[in-house]
């Protein structure tokens, strides 16, 4: 499955299929792993809404960052992780999910769904998924 369907999946995981922003990125990315996608959705659960408080790292990001993990055997990890980050900040305006979803000044600079999207369109740019 090329990277932008896989894009699309996501969102629509996210958007009409009750997965949270990182299982959604989590799921259609599982096969860059050796766990199965219900092992993924179980790790991911806890990983939505800027960690069940908007505070932290967008849900979106930190699945797109957990399987680059996987994939490289955790072999250059931080440095596959900060370049994703990069490109989804440069996509979205941000990675925290506060400032994304415009907490405090009403402004929203991403909607999830297209968070979700992005994420998976980062972690292909950055780990060579076409």
């Amino acid at each position: 499955m090329d990277i932008n369907v896989r894009a699309e999946k996501a969102a629509e995981l996210k958007k009409h299929h009750g997965y949270n922003c990182c299982q959604a990125v989590t799921a259609v990315l599982a096969d860059q792993t050796e766990l199965s996608e219900e092992q993924l959705n179980n790790l991911a659960a806890g990983f939505c809404v800027g960690m069940g408080n908007m505070e932290a790292t967008c849900g979106a990001l930190i699945g797109a960052g957990m399987i680059a993990g996987l994939a490289s055997k955790g072999s250059a990890t931080v440095r596959f992780t900060r370049q994703i980050s990069e490109s989804f900040k440069n996509m979205c305006g941000a990675i925290t999910c506060k400032t994304l979803k415009g907490m405090p000044d009403g402004k929203v600079l991403c909607p999830c769904d297209i968070c979700v999207k992005n994420a998976v369109l980062a972690y292909g740019k950055v780990m060579g998924l076409k």
